[in-house]
């Protein structure tokens, strides 16, 4: 069964797109749309990757609707990267 969801997509352009999302009673996942593992080194134990090991209760279905205007795109003229304190 589809769940149909709009969402913006990133690719070589902002795009409104109708994406498929994964099933909220999933009793892997538990909505996620898959399980994330992180691995390490063998010999020195250090953070090497995660290794992303999707379910099948998600589809990767995307179809592209329409691109975003260049103004919805932007960031906004008085925005900072500063933190607030």
């Amino acid at each position: 069964m589809l769940r149909l969801r709009f969402r913006v997509v990133c690719g070589t352009r902002r795009t409104l797109a109708l994406v498929d999302t994964s099933d909220p009673r999933c009793p892997e996942c538990r909505g996620a749309g898959g399980t994330a593992h992180d691995y390490g080194h063998p010999g020195t134990g250090e953070y090497e990757g995660t290794v992303y090991e999707p379910c099948p209760c998600s589809t990767p279905w995307v179809l592209p609707l329409l691109p975003l205007p260049r103004w919805l795109r932007r960031t906004p003229r008085g925005y900072s990267s500063e933190p607030p304190f």
